[in-house]
């Protein structure tokens, strides 16, 4: 950091940089390790699993995207679709009312489809993508080898309002002042019983469960990455050896793309444009 930079008022909390900081050089510095914890040598079962709310209202742009996963099919692996009532139902089936009422308090669809993975993955294990990422066609068999949790890495840079791309902030020593690193909430791979998709599980649903009266809560900070971050920290930084539970995905983008644009981003569908906001899935348009 240069006289400059080091001038400029920091845009994150203590807390929030010393995570960020946390994540940058565990992403940077990440090491296959020489074994794998015997906790985690089991395979995790190749079943691809996917969400949205409603399916009578599945944009064309977006079946496009969930349909490019079903080749996968050939190689052995299965695909699950949920919507709102068959998440609400797995989750009320496996995880009790608790958990259940946690997801009835998330108000719009995007907290639904972060809260049901966590939920999903801590019992089932597999591998759960947005609808909105397209399969590039390359093998992802090797992802299932082991049950270890593997994310894909992220970087925002406040300065410019925008990502910053994975070859300029995964190599050792790349930051600037205005970056925050965090891990993205898809994909989301591991087997069953992840103690990190365990604790985002727990965290997610005591911050729901703590949700202030006087205004709707973050998505991000809630059950977004922001918490998912917080939730990987908390139980790395206990760990002697955390490359031996949790792989990075430092090039996921080779096996998968976020499509943008896409036409539910530009209605309140988007949780962006309607973060904090009460939700109405009545004030959707469609555009096929």
């Amino acid at each position: 950091m240069n006289v400059e930079e080091s001038c400029k008022k920091d845009p994150l909390t203590m807390n929030e940089r010393a995570r960020s900081n946390f994540v940058r050089k565990f992403v940077q510095g990440f090491n296959e390790p020489d074994n794998i914890s015997q906790d985690y040598k089991s395979k995790i079962p190749k079943r691809i699993v996917q969400f949205w709310d409603d399916p009578n209202r599945l944009p064309h742009d977006v079946k496009e995207c969930m349909e490019s996963w079903r080749q996968l099919e050939q190689s052995g692996f299965e695909l699950q679709v949920f919507d709102e009532n068959s998440a609400r139902e797995f989750i009320k089936i496996h995880l009790g009312s608790r958990f259940e009422n946690a997801f009835n308090k998330c108000y719009h669809p995007s907290m639904k489809s972060d809260y049901f993975r966590y939920s999903y993955i801590f019992v089932n294990g597999g591998f759960y993508i947005d609808a909105d990422d397209v399969y590039n066609g390359i093998s992802i068999d090797h992802l299932f080898t082991d049950g270890r949790l593997k994310l894909q890495p992220f970087c925002y840079d406040i300065e410019s309002d925008k990502m910053v791309s994975s070859s300029d902030f995964v190599n050792s020593g790349a930051d600037k002042w205005s970056w925050i690193f965090y891990f993205n909430t898809t994909p989301l791979i591991a087997s069953r019983n992840h103690p990190i998709v365990e604790r985002v599980l727990l965290n997610s649903t005591i911050a729901l469960e703590q949700e202030p009266k006087e205004m709707l809560p973050e998505v991000q900070a809630t059950t977004g990455p922001g918490i998912l971050t917080e939730s990987i920290v908390e139980v790395l930084a206990k760990e002697k050896c955390p490359e031996g539970i949790f792989l990075v995905l430092h090039d996921w983008e080779k096996t998968s793309t976020s499509k943008w644009p896409l036409s539910y981003r530009n209605d309140n569908r988007n949780w962006r444009l309607s973060n904090q906001q009460a939700y109405s899935s009545s004030s959707k348009t469609e555009k096929r």
